[in-house]
């Protein structure tokens, strides 16, 4: 787990270079536009660059930084953050030419049912591939809530999952 000394700022792009590929795809998850989220991303590590004396010495930067990375998410789009998750406009026949395609659109599909928090809590342990460490500290609870959380919001999930197969 990387932390960060707010009073040494070179360290700081090392820190945010680390956590790129993270941040981008938690910005791309939300965003679904592959600008928007790289905007996104270099907007929130100069945020971060300006905010750097509020992170606590020795706290870890990712969970820091990912919350600030989701913060200008929002912000980008001008609406609630939770809101934010959508599933992109696909002509049937480029669906039926990619099968990958389809499962992607079924899996985005099933997590827009799910409720913002079940949303969030899947798109960090999975899509992000948080720690419940991580994921604790970025939501503010304990690890044991984060990993519980998860665990709900995939028995949520999966029946939506398997309503879809029996459907196709």
């Amino acid at each position: 787990m990387l932390v960060a000394n707010p009073q040494d700022l070179a360290a700081l792009a090392e820190l945010i270079t680390a956590e790129y590929d993270s941040a981008f795809r938690l910005a791309f998850a939300l965003l679904h536009d592959v600008n928007a989220a790289e905007d996104a991303v270099q907007e929130a590590a100069f945020k971060a660059w300006r905010k750097i004396g509020q992170l606590h010495e020795g706290s870890p930067f990712k969970p820091w930084f990912l919350g600030i990375v989701a913060n200008e998410c929002r912000s980008a789009t001008g609406r609630r953050w939770w809101s934010v998750l959508r599933v992109p406009e696909v002509r049937r026949q480029e669906v039926q030419e990619q099968p990958d395609a389809v499962a992607s659109l079924e899996l985005r599909a099933a997590l827009k049912r799910l409720s913002h928090h079940e949303r969030v809590i899947l798109i960090l342990r999975f899509y992000v591939d948080l720690s419940y460490e991580e994921i604790g500290l970025q939501l503010g609870v304990s690890t044991k809530a984060a990993r519980t959380r998860t665990e709900r919001a995939l028995k949520r999930l999966r029946p939506m999952l398997q309503m879809q197969e029996v459907i196709a």
